[in-house]
């Protein structure tokens, strides 16, 4: 039972019925080395790490590679499908993961648009489908649209990741009403994934109810990455500590926060 010292608990973090402690995943590229990597992502307390498939040396042997630094023992360690541009390539990648020793988890990203990065919402309902019938345990990458999220759940994707902005142009949430709405409508969890930019622009994603945040850039491209990624940390919990509170109402007219009846006699 709470007291008036401990907030009432939390309901668990459970994607595809596996339970995790932290609602902040990040991921591993754009950092100036892998030492830095390290230690951002370990004071970030993330236990979910993505992995580009496409991008990174699938060889664990190697020092120079990624996954030579990151214990699949300590973190959860998700296949990422960045950079692909068809359904077919994205199917093709997780595959590859899969076989190349990840999970059977992936971040499945199709991008319709080189200049923009915004996904490419056909291609990745297909794709959806296809792993979905393979045993992939699919977490989608998509736009802020209620329409795709909805068609999404609906294939088989175990969570839905709408973005706050574009990859990596740390613009912070754009659209709120279309978050909270997405959250309100599905039944599996809905992640945010990319745009955050810093510390407040995760707090307030937080405050809209969603069950949390994927962040790489806002993390890996910040002056102190290790200092950031505490401030993400820390960010993420409140704002969704605050979701749990619920704010007070907004009003237009001040309110005095002290009774005056009675103090003057």
């Amino acid at each position: 039972m709470a007291t008036a010292t401990q907030p009432t608990l939390d309901t668990p973090f459970v994607v595809g019925e596996r339970e995790f402690q932290s609602r902040l995943m990040v991921g591993t590229g754009k950092y100036p080395s892998n030492a830095m990597m390290v230690q951002a992502i370990e004071a970030s307390g993330a236990e979910v790490v993505t992995v580009a498939v496409r991008r990174v040396d699938l060889d664990r042997t190697k020092d120079a590679g990624v996954l030579h630094h990151l214990d699949p023992a300590r973190y959860f360690l998700l296949a990422n499908t960045a950079g692909c541009y068809s359904a077919d390539d994205a199917v093709r990648y997780a595959r590859l993961a899969r076989a190349a020793g990840f999970n059977e988890w992936v971040k499945l990203e199709v991008i319709g648009d080189q200049e923009s990065l915004l996904p490419d919402t056909a291609g990745l309902l297909d794709a959806t489908r296809v792993l979905a019938a393979e045993g992939f345990k699919v977490m989608a990458y998509t736009n802020d649209d209620l329409i795709t999220a909805l068609r999404l759940e609906d294939a088989g994707a175990v969570a839905v990741m709408p973005l706050a902005s574009p990859i990596g142009s740390g613009l912070g949430l754009l659209n709120p009403f279309a978050i909270r709405t997405i959250k309100h409508r599905l039944s599996v969890p809905v992640i945010v994934d990319a745009g955050v930019g810093t510390a407040s622009d995760a707090c307030i994603t937080m405050e809209q109810g969603v069950d949390g945040i994927l962040m790489n850039t806002g993390i890996a491209a910040a002056g102190d990455p290790v200092r950031m990624a505490i401030a993400m940390r820390f960010a993420v919990e409140a704002g969704r500590l605050a979701h749990l509170a619920g704010r007070m109402p907004r009003r237009e007219i001040a309110v005095p926060s002290s009774p005056i009846a009675g103090m003057l006699g």
